[in-house]
């Protein structure tokens, strides 16, 4: 580890002002949430940013409000609060199931929603409930806004769609739809400060308590240069009759979409065949999940 190379640190009030900073410092300038991946990285001497921009003083930035047909999540809000909030646990437990696997209770307690994103990591814990959850980013630069899709932000490891003057200010994340179902999987050697060597999350909608599948996302994460969809296990659910065989079937097409990497914490082989019976798993606890309602 080195020590941390000298900075400015600017602590705007509103959202206009960081912009307006950024702006400014261009591609020297760098926002910091939480601080569990950005500080880390300028100890090992991977980033040196001449400005650190903090959103910590700004209003809004670490809550959760309700909106007409769903909510938004503010970018500096703590993981940790993904599991406490009732509003989260009750109505986006999806979330909420993820958060609570994410790190130790210490980094849960400092990592944040919007830096889990934008380092674009593709074992992160968050994006691929958020992606089955249908969520979309607001960017924003000085003078211009502009919303995304999370399916369409992440490129590859590290990178992303937010460009360098851009801040991150806002997750919008809809209700659910009736007679809806999903769950999270994550499979790690150990229960806490662990990466995924995979994970699924999975949402499917049916038309009516007893009826078929009218909308279905299988998100793979550590399994790929960013968490993608299954798109093969989608189209083979909707319009089906959810049944443990067809089930079966969609897991086994979502091994086959992944391209897992061997690394030191599985290898490709393995991953491929976790995928399967993580995806299997997920979408049995999802319909589990409609039935009980």
């Amino acid at each position: 580890m080195h020590l941390l190379p000298k900075f400015d640190f600017y602590e705007p009030d509103s959202m206009a002002e960081a912009c307006k900073v950024l702006a400014e410092t261009k591609t020297e300038g760098k926002i910091i949430a939480g601080g569990t991946d950005i500080m880390v990285n300028m100890k090992k001497g991977l980033l040196s940013p001449k400005y650190l921009v903090s959103l910590a003083k700004i209003p809004g930035v670490s809550s959760i409000e309700p909106i007409t047909g769903g909510i938004v999540i503010g970018p500096n809000l703590i993981v940790a609060k993904l599991i406490e909030f009732d509003l989260m646990r009750k109505k986006f437990n999806l979330l909420s199931k993820a958060a609570s696997v994410l790190g130790s209770p210490l980094i849960r307690n400092r990592a944040t929603i919007g830096g889990n994103i934008v380092t674009a990591r593709p074992a992160a814990d968050l994006p691929p409930p958020l992606m089955a959850m249908g969520a979309r980013v607001v960017l924003m630069r000085k003078g211009k806004e502009r919303e995304l899709p999370l399916d369409d932000f992440f490129v590859g490891p590290g990178q992303t769609k937010i460009k360098p003057t851009e801040i991150l200010v806002k997750i919008i994340v809809d209700d659910p739809p009736p007679f809806t179902g999903w769950d999270y999987v994550k499979l790690m050697h150990r229960n806490a400060l662990e990466i995924a060597i995979v994970a699924v999350a999975v949402r499917i909608t049916l038309d009516s308590p007893d009826g078929i599948i009218k909308d279905a996302r299988v998100i793979l994460s550590a399994v790929a240069a960013k968490a993608i969809h299954a798109v093969s296990a989608e189209k083979i659910l909707i319009g089906e009759k959810p049944t443990a065989k067809l089930f079966a079937r969609a897991a086994s097409l979502a091994s086959t979409d992944c391209t897992p990497i061997t690394d030191i914490r599985g290898g490709a082989e393995y991953r491929c065949a976790m995928v399967e019976t993580l995806t299997n798993r997920a979408l049995s606890a999802a319909l589990l999940q409609i039935k009980s309602k």
